[in-house]
């Protein structure tokens, strides 16, 4: 499964969204003042939600291609400490940071030189992990949390009031 139209069909969900939104969509107008708010009976702020994407894009992203591929404990490194308050700054950094494992994403999925159902670099024996598998992970973990944060936007009545969807 590398011929051009399953790339194609992978990089339009990429690009955009199609039955999930897109990334810059659901931080669209997301107000500076609440990255750290938590919202009702959730354990983790906006911010958290953001920057356990970015630590997972990029884990998944390195399992499957990388050369310096570290495991992570599950769940204690997959989320930032608990009650642990961002600066606006790590905010804009952990946007940056899922972006740029996107754009990662993107890349291998549009390199016709990678066979994206060969073994993923850092497999574990016994195991039989591909590449294509890690990105449809990496895809369908996105598109969750995606909404999730959607979602608590309009719980927390901070998603724009002109957003229809």
């Amino acid at each position: 499964m590398t011929g051009l139209a399953e790339r194609t069909a992978l990089l339009d969900v990429i690009d955009k969204g199609r039955a999930h939104l897109t990334f810059d969509q659901i931080i669209e107008g997301f107000p500076v003042p609440h990255i750290n708010t938590c919202p009702p009976n959730v354990p983790y702020s906006f911010w958290g939600v953001l920057e356990h994407l970015s630590i997972c894009i990029h884990l998944s992203i390195d399992y499957a291609v990388g050369e310096s591929f570290i495991p992570l404990e599950w769940p204690r490194q997959f989320w930032p400490e608990p009650g642990k308050q961002a600066t606006e700054a790590e905010w804009h950094e952990t946007i940056a940071s899922i972006r740029a494992g996107i754009e990662w994403l993107r890349s291998i999925v549009a390199d016709k030189s990678i066979d994206l159902t060969q073994p993923c670099r850092n497999v574990s024996p016994g195991r039989s992990d591909t590449i294509l598998f890690e990105i449809v992970d990496a895809i369908d973990h996105n598109a969750y949390h995606f909404g999730e944060f959607a979602i608590l936007r309009q719980v927390c009545g901070i998603w724009p009031i002109d957003r229809q969807s």
